[in-house]
Parts: structure tokens; C-alpha cells; sequence
């Protein structure tokens, strides 16, 4: 598998007003921003920091608290502020208040920038192979509201004039054949699957369901340092089964190889069916512990360097997403069924 990861040539986007949050559900635009702020801070520095939704809600005035918001706007302020506070430092409220000029000047997490995603699938699925992405949804409708479970691809609008809602999707699958996002909505654990869902993706709808491709954007982070190239043969995974972020996993038995990686972050991860196996550098192959150079061009692993005689590589296989509120075996058996999207019927409308 792989993906084209430069800017698309053609970007167009449309001139939409506030994204409205639906009532009772929060300064969604906000949560979304931090959400993904969270997400590439993580990434490039390897610790989660919990940001303060408050801080945009009182002292962002380009949006307008919990009455709507757009999530670009919300990226520019952090980078003007350069940076923005903590939630344990500056939590929630549930309302708009006075800004607090003591807490804007304490930095937790900066970013670079931020970039929006071309209004089609192809696109967003490249930014989220790379981080956690803000978008813009219909949430109205009530199939959404009282969503339980399943993949979803209930009643909603596709038109990016109707959008209502901000989500973050933090990663995609499929599952029996159908492709999905997976998002995660702040309207508390209580909805969905733990405050998470899935929509579906790759549909005949320009916008995707509820217009989840129509308005997307993400911030940038850098790196402040490279991580050093692995030396050959690279040392086996301390942990055979999952990856390094956590993300994905391979069955058990078998060794997670990075296939395509971005400037020190692994963007597609793959599966050596050797357990503690070898993963050739620059290739879908594979090599035994004992065989452990690999001889791409021949598709051979050999025992020494130089050796003329040696065992056939192996071919990876695609690692699979991990859910992110999962934990063990249990979710990752849980992750290879099918899912059909249910309701909550005992659950009251936001």
C-alpha cells in the first residue's frame, strides 16, 4: 500500500459560516482543535498533554464560544499566543467566561501551523495516515444523535452548507468489506462507543456521509531532532505483536515493520509473519532472526554477509488499526468483526 503524501494540486474550498454547535453538545469547534493539537504534539514529542478546550472558548474572539466556531481559527490563535495552556492548568466550564490573561501565557504545547485538506476523500485519508484531522459534520440528525454502534451511514446531509458539528478523526479500517473512519465526538463517553464512532467511507457521495470530507484541516508540528537510521540487521520489536505508536497490531506470532515512513514517523505499518523476524529495509520483505540479512533483489535472507546460499523472504501483510478505547486481546478481537450500525433507544436527544 501506498500513498501520494504532497500537497494536492487543486484545493477547493468553500466560504461556509460557523459551524453551530448542536444544544447541550459543547464548544465542539474547540474540542476538535485541541484534539487534534493533542494528537501531533503526541506524535512528534511522545507525550500526551490534555489542552485546555477554555482557553479557546474565552479567549479566542475571531470565534464565538460555544455559539459556533471553526476550527482554523482556533489553530491561528495557538500560534499567535504561541501556544496554549493545559486542561489540568485551565479546565472546562460548560460556558463561555472572561478570558484569563495569567493562564494565555503558560504555554503546555505550540504548533507550527496548520494546513487544510482538499474538500476529497483521497485527501483526507492522507492526512489521517499521518495524524489525528479536524472535520466538520451534519450531526443533526437524530440517526446520529442516538448512534450506539456499528459503522455508521444513517440519515445526515452530504451538502457542506449543512454542517453542524465538529469531530476529530483519529483513524480509519475496514471491516466484511467496508471502509470506515473513526472519530471521536465530545459529547461525552455515554455516546456511541465510548464517545467514539465510525462512519463510512469510500461512498459515491462527493462530501462522504454527513460531509465529513467537506471541511478538514490539521496542525503542524516539527520535529526538533530526527530519529537515527536502525542499524542492519535492525534489533526485533520488543513487542512482536504491536506496533511501536500503539495504533496498530499484527497477530500474534508475528513481527510489526514500518513500510513507509515520514521523515522519522512511520506512516504505514506492516506484518512479518516470523515472529522476532527482520524487516528488510526499503521492502515489503521479511527475514528470519537466524537469516537475518535480506537480499531484496533476490528475495533472499542470508545467515552472513556475502553468503550465496540462503532462505526465502517472506511478504508482509497490512497491519490492522487498534481501537483506540480498547486495551488487550479482548479489543482486538473484538476489532475483527463485522459491524452494523445500531441506535441507542434509551438514549435522550442533544
Amino acid at each position: 500500500m501506498s500513498w501520494d503524501i504532497s500537497e494536492p494540486e487543486n484545493m477547493r474550498l468553500l466560504q461556509i459560516s460557523l459551524i453551530l454547535c448542536i444544544t447541550n453538545a459543547g464548544c465542539c469547534w474547540a474540542f476538535s482543535a485541541c484534539g487534534a493539537i493533542e494528537g501531533i504534539n503526541a506524535l512528534v514529542t511522545g507525550e500526551l498533554i490534555s489542552l485546555s478546550t477554555q482557553e479557546l472558548v474565552n479567549c479566542d474572539t475571531a470565534n464565538k464560544g460555544c455559539e459556533g466556531g471553526l476550527m482554523d481559527p482556533a489553530f491561528k490563535f495557538v500560534i499567535n499566543n504561541r501556544g496554549i495552556d493545559s486542561a489540568a492548568d485551565y479546565p472546562y466550564t460548560e460556558s463561555r467566561g472572561t478570558c484569563s490573561y495569567n493562564k494565555l501565557n503558560k504555554k503546555a504545547v505550540t504548533i507550527d501551523g496548520y494546513q487544510d485538506v482538499a474538500q476529497e476523500e483521497g485527501a483526507l485519508l492522507c492526512a489521517v495516515a499521518r495524524q489525528p484531522v479536524s472535520v466538520g459534520i451534519d450531526g443533526k440528525g437524530l440517526d446520529f444523535q442516538l448512534y450506539a454502534g456499528g459503522i455508521y451511514d444513517g440519515e445526515c446531509s452530504s451538502n457542506p452548507d449543512d454542517l453542524s458539528h465538529a469531530v476529530l478523526i483519529v483513524g480509519y479500517g475496514s471491516e466484511g468489506g467496508v471502509d470506515y473512519w473513526i472519530i471521536k465526538n465530545s459529547w461525552g463517553k455515554f455516546w456511541g462507543m465510548e464517545g467514539y464512532a465510525y462512519i463510512k467511507r469510500n461512498t459515491s457521495l462527493p462530501y462522504g456521509i454527513c460531509a465529513i470530507n467537506s471541511l478538514a484541516s490539521y496542525p503542524m508540528k516539527e520535529s526538533s531532532s530526527t530519529p537515527p537510521s536502525p542499524l542492519v540487521p535492525p534489533p526485533p520489536s520488543p513487542k512482536p505483536n504491536i506496533c511501536e505508536d500503539g495504533l496498530f497490531y499484527c497477530p500474534e506470532g508475528q513481527t510489526c515493520c514500518c513500510g513507509l515512513d515520514f521523515f522519522g514517523k512511520c506512516l504505514v505499518h506492516g506484518c512479518c509473519p516470523i515472529e522476532n523476524g527482520v524487516c528488510c529495509e526499503n521492502s515489503r520483505l521479511c527475514c528470519p532472526q537466524d537469516f537475518p540479512y535480506c537480499d531484496v533483489l533476490q528475495g533472499l535472507c542470508h545467515k552472513d554477509y556475502g553468503d550465496k546460499i540462503g532462505v526465502a523472504a517472506r511478504k508482509r501483510t497490512i497491519a490492522k488499526l487498534k481501537l483506540p478505547w480498547s486495551s488487550g486481546t479482548k479489543g482486538i478481537e473484538e476489532m475483527d468483526q463485522t459491524f452494523q450500525w445500531k441506535r441507542n433507544q434509551f438514549a435522550v436527544m442533544r
